[in-house]
């Protein structure tokens, strides 16, 4: 998941970088129904429900105290063990969810909802990076050049001159100047402040990785409880969507996208994640085994007999605690560790984590 983030990390300045100030500031957002509805629906809803619409009912550290709250819930016998193998499946379900998600974002850059994103967020060249000025810009608003492009299929264009890009002295990690696009003010330091300020990008749209978040939370809540409480708790999901859209911090197919690939991913890998404790299979196993004995005790009334068996039946069940089992033990420990490790230091050395 770790990889995962630093990608998303370096991809979320990319698609807002590439492309330069200008681009932003004229950039048109682009039409969405869901946002229409909204609007709609504040003239005729009365007005205590459209100020509980707009209302900060539960955010994104909210949804993240449920999972470590649900994680550890086992201690407590809230839920059935293994408590923290549904954290690590949580965890590595939102591993894959935001590598997909970035993978999406950046295939096509969208204009953002707040076309004054950019400029409020970033210190970026007024001007577009050369890749864009050779593959975009020629091709982005003359039909003529569209349609020649697809006929030609090559960037025929002349680009004009590239402007000159800053370069800092980053060592190895040199190639990310490309990716980053460092101004003075800021590249005079290491390559990882320009990603220590995570508050969000302007153009990592879709889908949105604070929905993801709040349907894993919700999705992993309804295998743990269920009931009346999941019930609240995707109440509570939706209405994140609609705000998410209302504050126009995601267009509304960010939302709906995120919400079906939050469902999708934690059912597929719960079908090659172990959920339970695999003692119960070997009981169950055991139990076909002795089954003909134990219905042959039962048929002769002998009490003491089918006590035998059913505690046989529960030592079979047991797990020793041999030397692979303590290192299990041990690797498990260790990652829990490290990730409250690492936690702790994206809250410290991050503007909001």
């Amino acid at each position: 998941m770790l990889s995962a983030l630093l990608l998303e990390a370096i991809s979320v300045r990319f698609v807002t970088v590439v492309l330069g100030s200008d681009w932003h500031n004229s950039a048109q957002a682009l039409p969405d129904v869901g946002q229409w509805f909204l609007l709609a629906l504040n003239e005729k809803l009365p007005q205590t429900m459209v100020n509980l619409l707009r209302a900060r009912i539960i955010g994104l550290h909210h949804y993240l105290m449920l999972f470590v709250m649900l994680g550890f819930s086992v201690l407590f016998n809230s839920i059935e063990a293994p408590g923290l193998g549904l954290g690590a499946r949580y965890m590595f379900t939102m591993g894959v969810g935001r590598l997909l998600r970035a993978l999406a974002f950046v295939s096509t850059i969208l204009p953002s909802p707040r076309p004054w994103c950019a400029s409020t967020r970033y210190h970026i060249p007024a001007h577009a990076h050369r890749w864009a000025q050779k593959y975009y810009v020629p091709y982005a608003t003359d039909s003529y050049a569209i349609r020649q492009v697809i006929h030609y299929d090559i960037a025929y264009a002349d680009p004009g001159d590239y402007h000159v890009e800053f370069h800092p002295n980053w060592g190895l990690m040199s190639f990310l100047i490309d990716f980053l696009r460092p101004t003075p003010p800021d590249g005079s330091s290491p390559w990882y402040h320009l990603l220590k300020k995570a508050g969000g990008g302007c153009n990592d749209l879709i889908y949105s990785g604070h929905m993801l978040v709040s349907v894993l939370t919700a999705m992993a809540w309804t295998e743990a409880y269920g009931g009346l409480s999941s019930i609240l708790i995707w109440l509570l999901v939706l209405h994140s969507a609609q705000r998410e859209i209302r504050e126009r911090n995601h267009y509304s197919v960010d939302c709906v996208l995120a919400i079906y690939m939050g469902i999708f991913l934690w059912k597929l890998i719960g079908i090659f994640w172990p959920t339970k404790d695999a003692s119960k299979k070997r009981r169950l196993i055991k139990l076909e085994r002795v089954r003909g004995r134990l219905t042959q005790a039962a048929k002769d009334s002998d009490i003491d007999r089918v006590r035998e068996i059913l505690k046989e039946v529960e030592l079979s069940s047991q797990v020793r605690q041999n030397p692979k089992s303590r290192a299990m033990w041990l690797f498990s420990g260790a990652t829990i560790f490290c990730t409250i490790t690492v936690v702790l230091l994206a809250f410290m050395l991050t503007s909001d984590g």
